[in-house]
């Protein structure tokens, strides 16, 4: 029985085929670490690297991978932005942001082309909600965000994290997500909320999902 490293490996290796030159978008976390280390393998093909957290760049950097600044890539540059989800159902919407690192996800994955997720069998779930939603909040709108997220059904626990643009993550419990795209846009509107880790008006095209009997692909 392989590993849950084993699984992500598998995964990272399989992301790695779908590049092929340009600009690759990185996530963050344990499996898009496995994917730094494969991109490594390969970046004589590539031109750069966009990275969606601090932690990310360095581990690029350490490869000897070239980190662009996301505001010089032009439209079209980035065909492909890989990253793992927290969990993921069959219609591609996902849950992410255990890492912290959500709203920069959320913008690089924005501009690429093809969004691929990797990740372990674990992560495929009917409905989105058992692992907790983080949502970004600016400091000063922490309380009032989370009276907010409790009217909706939700039990906010602040997270003791300070995100790399420079804000607190409200980790909301008990929530049953059964329409991600109408969440996402409702916890959004809520003044003071940076952005949550609701994936799901832009779902991944392509899910990568490591398995027992090796790697299994998805498209959108």
């Amino acid at each position: 029985m392989a590993t849950q490293d084993e699984l992500k490996q598998q995964v990272a290796k399989a992301a790695a085929e779908y590049v092929k030159g340009g600009i690759i978008g990185v996530g963050t976390g344990s499996t898009a670490n496995f994917f730094i280390d494969e991109l490594a393998k390969v970046k004589s093909k590539i031109d750069g690297a966009v990275a969606s957290s601090e932690a990310t760049a360095q581990r690029l950097r350490n490869h000897g991978i070239n980190v662009l600044d996301l505001n010089n890539v032009g439209p079209g540059e980035m065909q492909i932005y890989v990253d793992g989800a927290d969990e993921i159902t069959e219609h591609f919407h996902m849950l992410k942001g255990g890492g912290g690192a959500l709203t920069r996800e959320k913008v690089v994955a924005a501009v690429a082309e093809k969004f691929i997720c990797i990740c372990d069998a674990s992560k495929l779930v009917p409905v989105l909600g058992k692992f907790p939603l983080p949502v970004e909040v600016l400091p000063m709108a922490r309380s009032q965000v989370a009276r907010e997220l409790v009217k909706m059904g939700g039990q906010p626990r602040l997270r003791d994290f300070t995100t790399d643009n420079g804000n607190v993550i409200l980790d909301v419990h008990g929530l049953n997500i059964l329409d991600p795209v109408a969440m996402e846009a409702q916890i959004n509107q809520i003044v003071g909320v940076v952005t949550n880790g609701l994936f799901a008006a832009r779902p991944a095209d392509v899910l990568l999902l490591g398995t027992a009997d090796g790697v299994k692909t998805y498209t959108r």
